[in-house]
């Protein structure tokens, strides 16, 4: 894998329990979620992306696939899996969800810019949401914190001063797809 500054990581391991199948599987505006997860990290400026995959095995164009045989345990896993996937000479990562696909390029972009040396947070509303960027020096303390189903979160509660906050409001919005009313509500009118 060549890398740039900053790869890319998406999780999509999930099952999907409350939306009754797998997300890497489920379709929103034509676009797989997988697809349009890719497609934002890549145009937001990361470079490889790797997509944890678990619950589903699927094909994704322009991405490193790797499986967490360990998916079913939570987030965690699959964070600890794409951070050891990542090539050595990525000096950052930015990690998102499979199931936000109203986030664009743009919120990746500017976690970018912010040029942190710990770990920067999109906030939208004032509230931090996904996606985070990770400075290499940080990969095992995220990892080391990251168990059940929580991600990054454990690390920046744990050292505050790390934490850089970016306002991302103006390049999307962070609703989760869980349940087949959220999926309905968030796709765009035919």
């Amino acid at each position: 894998m060549r890398a740039s500054r900053t790869a890319g990581l998406l999780l999509a391991a999930g099952e999907g329990t409350r939306l009754g199948r797998p997300k890497a599987l489920v379709e929103f505006a034509g676009e797989r979620l997988v697809d349009r997860g890719v497609r934002m990290l890549e145009e937001g400026g990361c470079h490889p992306v790797v997509v944890v995959l678990g619950a589903a095995t699927v094909q994704v164009r322009g991405a490193v696939t790797v499986r967490n045989p360990d998916w079913a345990s939570g987030m965690g896993s699959s964070l600890r899996v794409g951070l050891a996937a990542l090539p050595e000479e990525a000096e950052s990562v930015v990690v998102a969800l499979i199931d936000q696909p109203l986030i664009g390029p743009g919120a990746v972009r500017a976690l970018i810019a912010a040029g942190a040396t710990g770990l920067a947070v999109a906030t939208y509303g004032g509230r931090r949401r996904n996606p985070v960027l990770i400075a290499r020096p940080h990969f095992a303390g995220v990892a080391e914190l990251a168990v059940g189903d929580v991600g990054a979160r454990p690390f920046m509660k744990a050292h505050p001063g790390l934490v850089t906050e970016v306002p991302c409001d103006e390049h999307g919005d962070p609703a989760d797809i869980d349940t087949p009313e959220d999926l309905a509500r968030l796709e765009p009118s035919a």
